[in-house]
């Protein structure tokens, strides 16, 4: 396993890194897991791509498992939607992983950051509509399975939670509210992270006090985002379309940074 050491200064950015993958987590239920890899690439700079997707998995689990706490005492996690979900998605987790490994690091990096160009694009396009009292239809389990499948499939390649995918995946598939898919995708999310992350572990990819850094400060960042999301309620479109705009930005430079593969492939 690579040994990395960190300065005083990268220490302090992967706190801070941390509590801003916690803040929005605990906000929107997603977005925390996108930047996750690139704030430990780019802030902390840490450049094995292979041991940052491992331990950001790992430290995006932890972290959705303990912003899933307050939204659970709010009643905003409807559990039969959140098992269903994330069982599939686990097990999609693990064969993305297993692909995920394989890819080179920079390819990898390529790929994820058009992936978070199309997440955002489809964040600023997504109108939030609907009420909980209007949305509680029967679960269309078969939706509900496969969406979850593929949704986790795509988070174990890339190592993301992949809140931004399992949001809209329940929406869609159970029609519940966005404050409900927020909360019940905090449980799908951990799923999908902790998968990936045991995966990566036993191949020697995660860096445990870098892992324990981003958790620290994930706990305080999430207890701000929960509270925040509970105060806006389904009000988030300017928080999204702000989100958005950063999201693009990041995964621009990314693929500026990691366009040599491209030449190395063609």
């Amino acid at each position: 396993m690579p040994v990395i050491h960190l300065t005083a200064l990268q220490t302090v950015l992967a706190l801070v890194s941390g509590g801003l993958v916690g803040f929005t987590l605990g906000l929107i239920g997603g977005g925390g897991s996108i930047l996750a890899v690139p704030l430990l690439l780019y802030l902390v700079r840490i450049h094995d791509a292979h041991v940052v997707i491992g331990t950001t998995a790992l430290a995006v689990a932890v972290n959705a498992f303990i912003n899933l706490v307050p939204h659970w005492r709010a009643g905003h996690v409807r559990w039969k939607a959140a098992i269903s979900f994330a069982i599939p998605g686990a097990i999609g987790a693990v064969v993305g992983s297993f692909i995920g490994k394989r890819v080179d690091g920079k390819a990898l990096l390529f790929l994820f950051a058009i992936l978070m160009l199309v997440i955002a694009i489809r964040m600023l396009r997504t109108k939030q509509t609907g009420s909980s009292e209007d949305n509680r239809g029967d679960i269309k389990m078969g939706r509900v399975i496969g969406t979850g499948a593929a949704t986790g499939m795509v988070s174990g390649f890339f190592g993301i939670g992949g809140g931004f995918l399992i949001v809209p995946g329940l929406m869609f598939s159970t029609g519940m509210a966005m404050i409900e898919a927020i909360g019940s995708s905090l449980f799908s999310v951990g799923a999908f992270g902790l998968t990936t992350a045991v995966s990566y572990s036993l191949s020697g990819l995660v860096d445990w006090w870098v892992f324990l850094l981003y958790v620290v400060g994930g706990i305080v960042g999430g207890v701000g985002g929960s509270m925040l999301s509970m105060r806006l309620g389904r009000n988030k479109r300017v928080l999204q379309v702000v989100f958005s705009a950063i999201i693009i930005v990041v995964a621009l430079y990314m693929l500026y940074d990691n366009l040599s593969v491209l030449h190395v492939h063609l």
